[in-house]
C-alpha cells in the first residue's frame, strides 16, 4: 500500500472525514488517495483506512447498544492503534449470501430450514439491502441473484431440493467471491445453514479461509447437529467453521433441536443490526501482500466478535 501525505490543515481534515463515509464495512483497506484543489494547492486525503465491524453482546448473547468510542481499544500486530472513526449501530446497507445445506443428511429437516429462512428474509431485509440465495450439496447452485426483492428471495428458498454430499468449503469460497465483488461501501455477511459434515468440496481448508478473509465478509453459521455424540458424526466441517469464524468475525449457533432454528435466525438479525464500525490508519504502515492481525477489546464484561485478520494488497499502486 502506497504512502500518502497527511492532511495538515483543518479544511483538509474535513475533507478526510467526508471520505471516511465512503469506506468499506468489514476489515478492508482502500489503497488510493484523493486529490482536490483548494486555494491553488493540491490536498491529498489518506483513504488507506482499515475498518472493522464489531458486535458486542453480554454473556447471554444480548446485543449491547449505545456504547461510546472510549469503551473500545484496538491494536494491530500488538501495536495500539488510534481509532479515527467510530459509528455506533451502523445502518450501512448490507449484502447477504444465504447458503443452505441441501445434502441428504439434512433432508428430514429441510422444510424447517426453509420455513425459518423465509422468515429470516422478511426480518433482515431493509431498504438498500440485497441478498443472494444458494443451495449446496455435492455442488453449489445459485437460486437467486443478489436482489432486494423479498418475494423472489422467498421463492428461491422454497426451491431448495436435496442432493448428495456436502461441499461446505466450496460454498464459502463461492459466497466469498460473490461478496468481494459487491460495492466496498456496503457491509457483507455469509449466513450458512448446515449440519457441518464436509464431504465433497474441491476447495481446501486453507484456500477457503483465505477467501473468506479476503472477502471482508462476516460468517454466521447455524449448525444443525443430527447426532449429539461427536464420535458419531463427521466433524471436519464443524471444526473448520470454528476456525474460519474466529478469523473473519461473525458467530456460530449450534442447534441440538431443529425447533431452535427460528430463534437462531432472529439472533443473527439482531446482531447484524447492532454493530459498531471502527476505523483506523495502521501505524506503522503494513507491508504490501501481508496478513495482518487485529485485536479489539471493550471495557466491561462483554463478548466482542470482529474480524481478526485482513490482507493488504499484494502490490504497491
Amino acid at each position: 500500500m502506497s504512502a500518502s501525505p497527511a492532511v495538515e490543515d483543518r479544511p483538509g481534515r474535513l475533507l478526510q472525514k467526508v471520505l471516511w463515509l465512503a469506506l468499506a464495512a468489514g476489515a478492508s483497506t482502500s489503497p488510493w488517495t484523493f486529490a482536490g484543489q483548494q486555494r491553488g494547492r493540491v490536498l491529498r486525503a489518506r483513504t488507506d483506512m482499515v475498518t472493522i465491524l464489531a458486535s458486542v453482546t453480554d454473556a447471554s448473547g444480548r446485543p449491547m447498544p449505545d456504547l461510546t468510542q472510549d469503551a473500545f481499544q484496538l491494536a494491530e500486530e500488538g501495536v495500539p492503534q488510534k481509532i479515527e472513526y467510530f459509528e455506533a449501530q451502523t445502518n450501512r446497507p448490507l449484502d447477504l449470501a444465504l447458503m443452505i445445506d441441501a445434502s441428504l443428511s439434512t433432508y428430514k429437516d429441510l422444510h424447517f430450514e426453509t420455513d425459518a429462512a423465509v422468515h429470516f428474509i422478511k426480518q433482515v431485509m431493509r431498504p438498500g439491502d440485497t441478498m443472494g440465495v444458494f443451495e449446496f450439496s455435492e455442488a453449489v447452485e445459485r437460486l437467486a441473484d443478489f436482489s432486494p426483492n423479498v418475494s423472489a428471495l422467498e421463492a428461491a428458498v422454497r426451491r431448495v431440493s436435496p442432493g448428495a454430499g456436502t461441499s461446505i468449503y466450496d460454498a464459502i469460497v463461492l459466497a466469498s467471491g460473490e461478496l468481494k465483488r459487491r460495492q466496498e461501501t456496503r457491509r457483507r455477511a455469509i449466513v450458512l445453514v448446515t449440519d457441518g459434515g464436509e464431504t465433497t468440496s474441491i476447495s481446501k481448508f486453507d484456500d477457503t479461509r483465505r477467501a473468506a478473509v479476503a472477502s471482508g465478509a462476516l460468517l454466521y453459521t447455524i449448525l444443525i447437529r443430527p447426532v449429539k455424540n461427536e464420535g458419531g458424526r463427521n466433524t471436519a466441517g464443524e471444526h473448520a467453521l470454528v476456525t474460519i469464524t474466529d478469523s473473519v468475525g461473525g458467530n456460530m449457533y449450534i442447534l441440538d433441536d431443529i425447533g431452535q432454528i427460528q430463534g437462531m435466525f432472529d439472533r443473527i438479525n439482531r446482531e447484524l443490526r447492532t454493530q459498531y464500525l471502527l476505523g483506523y490508519y495502521p501505524a506503522p504502515e503494513p507491508p504490501p501482500g501481508s496478513d495482518r492481525h487485529v485485536k479489539v477489546e471493550v471495557a466491561g464484561d462483554y463478548i466482542v466478535r470482529y474480524r481478526k485478520e485482513y490482507m493488504t494488497p499484494g502490490q504497491l499502486r
